[in-house]
Formats: structure tokens, C-alpha cells, sequence
């Protein structure tokens, strides 16, 4: 069974193409819950109007469905917290100029 970890590995591979971090880094995902071989992502996006959120939300889906003994996931797009770049890793702070 995938755990908790796994879940987060996978999601390091989508890559925000408007900064060109992994989503993970960046402090967009708020929590991941393994239930079986099915998961619960909780994830916000940095700003509502981001163009790419559809995209963003099959992207996570997909990274989190290559691993062995998931067979499905939803993902939750939630607004609060508001994301901001306290959220973010130091690595992507400083790329950032934060």
C-alpha cells in the first residue's frame, strides 16, 4: 500500500510551468490521505484565477495514479489557507527573491 510519503514523491514531479518549481516545493499541497488504493489530495493553487487549474488538479491525479495499488484519487482545491510564499520551500524562497 502507497503511503503518505509515496503519495508526496509523486506529486514532486508535477512542475508549476509559470515558476518552474514542483507544486510540493512550492507549499501548494496541504495534505495527502491514503485510504486503500484510493487517495485524498488537499491542495490549493496560488492565485483563483490561475488558467492552468484544471491541468494542475488531472496533473496531480496522474502523478498519484503511477503508484503501485492506487487506483483512484480525488483532489480537493481548497482556498483556505490562501497560499502565500511563507508557504514555500527555503530553496524556492530564495530562487524567488522571498
Amino acid at each position: 500500500m502507497a503511503t503518505k510519503e509515496d503519495v508526496y514523491e509523486a506529486i514532486k514531479t508535477v512542475i508549476d510551468p509559470e515558476v518552474g518549481f514542483d507544486i510540493v516545493s512550492l507549499g501548494l499541497i496541504y495534505d495527502a490521505e491514503v485510504k486503500g488504493d484510493h487517495v485524498d489530495v488537499t491542495m490549493t493553487l496560488s492565485t483563483r484565477g490561475c488558467p492552468l487549474h484544471e491541468m494542475m488538479v488531472q496533473w496531480v491525479k496522474d502523478a498519484v495514479l503511477k503508484l503501485p495499488d492506487v487506483n483512484s484519487v480525488d483532489v480537493n482545491v481548497v482556498w483556505e489557507p490562501a497560499w502565500n510564499i511563507s508557504m514555500a520551500s527555503d530553496e524556492v524562497k530564495k530562487a524567488l527573491g522571498a
